[in-house]
């Protein structure tokens, strides 16, 4: 089964830091009454994009696993992963962060799954059963190169009208997403600042 080897079959990073941000600042808008904290708004971004920066390197680099999508994308490891760092968190008075963690990650998952569905018009299960059932491809490029195969697919893909339904699904839920983060107070901008912004105090 191909990997993602075009637009239409793959979610980009973007997207799924798009549907990570709106799951989380629904829930707690509707738990908390209050929008996401900058800390927990990076780490459900962070979180959200965490299975294609663990399994991509992996699979497409160094042949650790089949495909882009191993370990990572797996109910079997997420749902644990998951579990274990929102404890670790909460138990350490980070709870919101410790959620937010898993709301990110584990929205990774339905998120590949609905662009299969999308494009494929099935449920591409197989690609959260890792090691039960695997996605075979075979990769020549490694990291960098499948990268700008996917990236120069897309713009193509864009160019020529032909972007089809998931990514029009996805450039929505990136745009709605902006929205909602602006309206939100734009959480995580002074953190990511704090973090990049030498501290010339003595």
């Amino acid at each position: 089964m191909d990997d993602g080897h075009s637009l239409g079959l793959t979610m980009w990073p973007w997207e799924h830091a798009a549907v990570g941000y709106l799951a989380w600042s629904l829930l707690v808008h509707a738990v908390r009454r209050r929008p996401p904290t900058g800390a927990e708004a990076v780490v459900v971004v962070l979180a959200s994009v965490s299975p294609d920066l663990v399994d991509k390197p992996l699979g497409w680099e160094f042949g650790v696993f089949s495909s882009g999508y191993g370990a990572a994308h797996s109910v079997f490891f997420a749902v644990p992963i998951a579990l274990g760092v929102t404890h670790f968190l909460s138990e350490r008075g980070k709870r919101g962060v410790g959620a937010a963690f898993a709301v990110g990650y584990l929205s990774h998952l339905p998120g590949d799954l609905l662009v299969g569905y999308l494009t494929e018009g099935r449920l591409p299960i197989e690609r959260v059963l890792w090691p039960v059932r695997t996605v075979e491809t075979t990769y020549t490029g490694g990291f960098s190169g499948t990268l700008l195969e996917y990236l120069r697919r897309y713009v193509a893909d864009i160019l020529e009208g032909d972007a089809g339904t998931a990514a029009v699904v996805g450039a929505v839920a990136l745009f709605s997403c902006v929205a909602v983060w602006l309206v939100d107070g734009a959480p995580g901008v002074s953190e990511l600042r704090a973090a990049v912004t030498p501290n010339t105090r003595k």
